[in-house]
């Protein structure tokens, strides 16, 4: 499936943002930009999980919905300029330590890779950290390759990755308590 050139649609996608520095200011200044650039956004609870393929400190991850006419390509432009301006360093290795991190996980029902961009994003599958808040944020939306609901998938995750809920505040409103 090719998107690149097509006519401007708008479409719901999910994002997925992580940080193991300065946690919870990255995440609240992710969210200030995302919502100044998009408008509402549908948010998740916020989670502490251990690094995944590397030592480190622990991430705060949550799983952002929002609504776009822009391209996969102009999308994924926009969200690494964010994560450049939050000091992500542009060669950084894939797995280290993040001021920020924000990945594409799905953009509608779009399927393949598109724009150099593998959608849905295979961690959807594999990792509890995107996973548990997408199953919550979306729980009946189907996976578009797995045929299965979010919820249903996570129902039935099988890895043993540790991660719990932690309280988090954006714009004076509670959007994540630790129960």
């Amino acid at each position: 499936m090719s998107l690149s050139g097509a006519v401007a649609r708008v479409v719901e996608v999910y994002l997925g943002l992580g940080s193991n520095r300065q946690r919870y200011t990255h995440l609240a200044r992710a969210l200030d930009e995302l919502s100044e650039r998009f408008g509402k956004l549908g948010l998740s609870r916020v989670f502490e999980s251990e690094s995944v393929g590397f030592q480190g400190s622990l991430f705060l991850n949550m799983v952002v919905s929002l609504t776009t006419d822009l391209s996969v390509a102009a999308l994924a432009e926009t969200l690494r300029a964010i994560e450049y301006r939050h000091g992500r360093q542009p060669n950084a290795p894939k797995y280290g330590p993040r001021t920020l991190d924000i990945d594409l996980l799905l953009y509608g029902d779009a399927t393949g890779v598109i724009d150099g961009v593998e959608l849905p994003r295979g961690e959807v599958l594999t990792n509890a950290f995107v996973l548990w808040p997408l199953s919550e944020l979306a729980p009946n939306l189907v996976h578009p390759v797995a045929q299965r609901s979010y919820q249903q998938l996570w129902r039935h995750y099988p890895g043993q990755q540790v991660l719990q809920p932690v309280p988090f505040r954006w714009r004076d409103q509670h959007i994540s308590t630790s129960d």
